[in-house]
C-alpha cells in the first residue's frame, strides 16, 4: 500500500535534485501552494518516560501512553481540532485557533489530573504541552512541517514542565482578551533564538504558585 504522502515525498526528491535556483524556487513555492496554510499546533509531551522505564519497564509506560492517547484525542476532537498523530509518548495535533488549543489543553491537564487520582502514584500520567500559530506544512493529514510545529515542539518538549502549557507570544495575542486567558510572560530559546511566551495559569497551575 503506497503512503498517503507520496506525492509530496516525490516532490521533495524533485527538489533534492534539482540544481537550477530557480526552478528549486519554483518547486518550493508549488509545494506551499499545495500544502502550506495558517494553522495552530499543539504538541504534547508525556514526563518521565526514562525514569519510569527504568524503574517498571516499557509495558508499564506503554500501557500509560495508552491511557494518555484514550484521554487527549476526544478533549482534542471536541474543541474542533484533529490529532495528527501520535508518536511515542508525544501528541501533535492542529487546532482552530490558538485560544481552542488553550482550552483543549487545559481540559487536558484537568482530566488527566482527574485520572491520576483512579491510579496509583507510578501510573500518574504528567504532560507538558506546547502551542503555536504560523505556516505550515500539512502533509495529507498524516503529518505537519513548519516554524509553528519547530517552536510548539520545543516548548512541549524541552522547555514546558509537567503539568505547563506554553504559548508562543504570536499565538497568545490571537486569544481575544475576553476569553480572560491568563498568561505569565516568559522568554523560551528555540534553536539559539531567544524569543517571548506565555506560561498559561490555569487552577490547578495557579494554586501551585501560590502555595
Amino acid at each position: 500500500m503506497l503512503p498517503k504522502n507520496l506525492h509530496f515525498q516525490e516532490m521533495l526528491m524533485g527538489y533534492s535534485q534539482e540544481t537550477n535556483e530557480q526552478e528549486r524556487k519554483k518547486l518550493e513555492d508549488s509545494i506551499w501552494r499545495e500544502y502550506g496554510r495558517k494553522d495552530t499546533v499543539l504538541a504534547l509531551d508525556m514526563s518521565g518516560f526514562s525514569l519510569l522505564t527504568r524503574k517498571y519497564g516499557i509495558v508499564h509506560y506503554l500501557s500509560m501512553i495508552r491511557r494518555m492517547q484514550l484521554t487527549v484525542e476526544p478533549i482534542v476532537t471536541s474543541h474542533g481540532g484533529s490529532v495528527i498523530k501520535f508518536q511515542a509518548d508525544n501528541c501533535f495535533a492542529t487546532m482552530p485557533n490558538p485560544l481552542g488549543a488553550v482550552r483543549a489543553a487545559i481540559s487536558i491537564q484537568h482530566a488527566l489530573k482527574a485520572s491520576n487520582l483512579l491510579t496509583a502514584d507510578e501510573l500518574d500520567i504528567h504532560v507538558s504541552i506546547g502551542i503555536d500559530y504560523g505556516n505550515i506544512l500539512f502533509v495529507d493529514g498524516v503529518d505537519i512541517f513548519g516554524d509553528a510545529v519547530n517552536r510548539a515542539c520545543k516548548m512541549g518538549e524541552d522547555i514546558g514542565n509537567a503539568d505547563e502549557i506554553l504559548i508562543s507570544k504570536e499565538a497568545m495575542l490571537l486569544i481575544p482578551k475576553e476569553a480572560e486567558i491568563q498568561g505569565k510572560a516568559i522568554e523560551v530559546s528555540v534553536g539559539g533564538v531567544t524569543s517571548p511566551a506565555f506560561l498559561i495559569l490555569y487552577r490547578t497551575n495557579v494554586d501551585e504558585e501560590a502555595q
